[in-house]
């Protein structure tokens, strides 16, 4: 016997439709990037996005067809996402920051028909525009009035949008259709592409608003600086709208100053990104003096939030710091540090103990952890080793079955990240399983390391690497960037660091560097670094 429900397909569209509807004044503030802040509605929001989708019908793009945007967080690229659904085309939002031989290797393996650029990337494209094999149509999301000179052919996105007039219908299909197709970064061979569907985007949005969750309301005024092509934008272009909640949208502007403008002027209530621009912004607050009166929320992943981050937001600004987890294979959420009864009562370090974790799951997200037989491993908050997942938005191939099969025998996928799990429920990541450090057959958490270098008032970032030992198989090294002003010694950061980690832990030596380098979305690159420190002699040998 079968439920007596109405069909009712969970298409992204719907979204869209909902936020227009139901919270029609509220919509999205933009800081173009021409300049300008730019407002539109949800109500204008939706109708342009159907003129994009009554265009792109126009011009032959139909349903299961990829295009591409290579853009900053705007309305209009915003836009440009819902038309694409619309119609039951892939949106593929690619990442500027990949070498230019990546980005065209990206767009040729997905077969993008169409390519829509923000201004800032345009000189990207007139590199590559020879190896884009499979792009007919390259639309410059800008107006006639501030189209550069170019020797591509091109558009203007507002005058190829100005030919039609929004009387459209969105197209129905199934809600397993591919909604959306993001790359991953490709740290070890080529980038593989993550297809989402309707029915995941959806389901993890609903998913992700929950308030133990990121607990969005129609109340809160969202900043997503996290970008739409960093891992689905976190999920905020969907869960935002599907509550009614404000978007503000900073563009291209990713400095400190910038950031904490916006946050000021259009009162941010919520906002999330990686930790490498939470450091730009408390430098700059640091520097001038200013606060954070709005701020409510910060979402903090990507990479492990250090412990003196999450310390400063909230003694410092007032500013409650939820630390979370996902991948690009995820949608891209898969836990939130919230804090559970069981830990809801605890002050000072003993909260912060928890707050260093990547948190529970929501409902969909099915963990676990095992041995590299894949025997399951207790909970108990200390016994680390793989951690798997599976669940309704989580991957189950990857595009043009890339890297073969991704799950293990019972559906799980395996993330690549080597965690633990605690008695409640919370998870603990340790280090990615290609970075722990292993050290006379034990394994040392890299992560560990560096949260904890993090916190010396004089360093601005840490990473941790092996470096080869000829008694111990691997030591660590530790490499730092000070702050601006400051000449921490090697020693200084080791006496801070005593008493802290296990005596075996201690990193061997501490390099300090001007820079460390990161991959397209903002993560330590340790494979550099690894490179870069191949030959180094550590002074216990």
């Amino acid at each position: 016997m079968l439920g007596l429900m109405q069909d009712w397909p969970l298409l992204c569209t719907k979204i869209l439709d909902h936020a227009a509807i139901y919270h029609g004044n509220r919509g999205v503030i933009s800081r173009s990037i021409e300049g300008p802040i730019e407002r539109v509605t949800y109500g204008e929001l939706r109708h342009r996005a159907l003129k994009v989708a009554q265009r792109l019908e126009r011009d032959g793009i139909k349903l299961g067809d990829r295009c591409a945007t290579l853009a900053w967080n705007t309305a209009r690229h915003m836009e440009v996402w819902y038309g694409l659904l619309g119609i039951g085309a892939i949106y593929h939002t690619v990442n500027p920051r990949l070498f230019p031989e990546q980005i065209a290797w990206i767009i040729n393996h997905a077969e993008d028909r169409f390519l829509f650029v923000d201004l800032t990337f345009l000189p990207i494209i007139e590199k590559i525009r020879d190896q884009l094999t499979t792009i007919e149509k390259i639309i410059v999301l800008t107006d006639a009035a501030h189209m550069p000179e170019t020797t591509l052919d091109v558009v203007a996105y507002e005058e190829w949008l100005g030919q039609a007039d929004g009387d459209f219908v969105w197209k129905q299909f199934d809600e397993n259709t591919a909604a959306g197709i993001c790359y991953t970064s490709g740290t070890t061979g080529n980038p593989k592409g993550v297809v989402y569907s309707h029915r995941s985007n959806v389901l993890h949005a609903m998913m992700a608003m929950q308030v133990d969750m990121l607990g969005l309301s129609s109340r809160d005024r969202v900043m997503p600086v996290v970008p739409l092509f960093h891992a689905n934008g976190w999920s905020l272009a969907f869960s935002a709208p599907m509550v009614g909640a404000a978007m503000v949208m900073p563009g291209g502007r990713m400095d400190g100053e910038a950031i904490w403008e916006l946050l000021d002027t259009e009162k941010v209530t919520f906002t999330a990104a990686v930790p490498t621009v939470w450091l730009m912004l408390l430098e700059y607050l640091e520097r001038t003096g200013k606060t954070l009166p709005y701020l409510e929320r910060v979402v903090i992943g990507g990479s492990a939030c250090p412990r003196a981050m999450t310390k400063k937001f909230e003694d410092i600004y007032d500013v409650r710091v939820i630390h979370a987890w996902g991948m690009t294979e995820m949608s891209p959420l898969g836990s939130v540090c919230t804090l559970k009864p069981e830990y809801a009562s605890l002050e000072g370090d003993a909260r912060l103990d928890i707050q260093e974790k990547q948190g529970h799951p929501p409902f969909t997200i099915e963990m676990k952890v095992t041995d590299d037989a894949g025997a399951d491993l207790p909970w108990d908050g200390k016994t680390f080793g793989r951690l798997k997942v599976r669940g309704p938005a989580v991957t189950g191939a990857y595009f043009k079955g890339e890297g073969g099969a991704v799950l293990d025998e019972d559906g799980f996928f395996d993330t690549g990240d080597v965690a633990h799990i605690d008695p409640c429920g919370y998870m603990q990541i340790t280090d990615r399983a290609k970075d722990v450090i292993k050290s006379g057959g034990e394994w040392i958490s890299t992560i560990d390391l560096e949260n904890i270098a993090v916190g010396h008032p004089d360093v601005t970032e840490a990473a941790a690497i092996g470096i080869a030992h000829p008694k111990w198989d691997e030591r660590p090294l530790l490499v730092i960037v000070a702050k601006e002003g400051t000449h921490p010694t090697r020693e200084d950061i080791i006496a801070y660091m005593e008493g802290k980690i296990a005596k075996w832990w201690m990193p061997d030596d501490v390099v300090i560097v001007d820079e460390i380098p990161h991959t397209a979305t903002g993560k330590i690159k340790k494979t550099t670094l690894r490179e870069t420190f191949a030959d180094y002699r550590l002074p216990t040998i």
